[in-house]
């Protein structure tokens, strides 16, 4: 992992269990990174481009990584994920879709759209607890995310 870099986490979920067992396994880890929270696509939107509660850029950094469900109340995920990689200036923020949606249908939109990968969650709670473990080991433990100003940390540059 990259120094001290700072990696924020968008998780776009409207589950409070789901968000509650992430939160949980991020303690068990070692990582520190700052997670933002956002319960619906439409509050995810004003968090990326600082409207409405998040005009203020200092309460949503720009996050090195998204999590993010697919049915949302509102603007659904699928919506969010378009909008985000047809941005010129988030489109280079990893997005991973993780949502209980198998449909091939989904599936295929997503990665059309530029999703960087697609999990399914699992519905029994172990399962569900491993895959986030590996979400976590993965993008926070394996991939070199560029820090909040969307440069690579010389850290990480070796």
């Amino acid at each position: 992992m990259a120094g001290n870099s700072i990696h924020p986490l968008l998780l776009v979920e409207d589950s409070d269990e789901d968000f509650e067992a992430f939160g949980r396994m991020i303690k068990k880890s070692s990582i520190a990174h700052p997670i933002y929270r956002c319960i619906d696509g439409d509050e995810a939107l004003d968090f990326l481009y600082h409207t409405g509660e998040y005009a203020e850029k200092v309460s949503s950094p720009r996050p090195s990584i998204i999590l993010l469900d697919l049915n949302l109340p509102g603007t659904d995920g699928r919506e969010v994920l378009e909008q985000i990689k047809q941005d010129d200036v988030l489109k280079s923020i990893p997005v991973v879709v993780f949502t209980t949606s198998s449909s091939p249908k989904d599936i295929d939109i997503c990665y059309q759209y530029g999703a960087n990968s697609y999990i399914i969650k699992p519905i029994d709670i172990k399962k569900f607890m491993k895959t986030i473990q590996v979400v976590i080991d993965y993008w926070f433990e394996t991939v070199i995310l560029t820090d909040v100003t969307g440069m690579i940390s010389e850290t990480a540059r070796g």
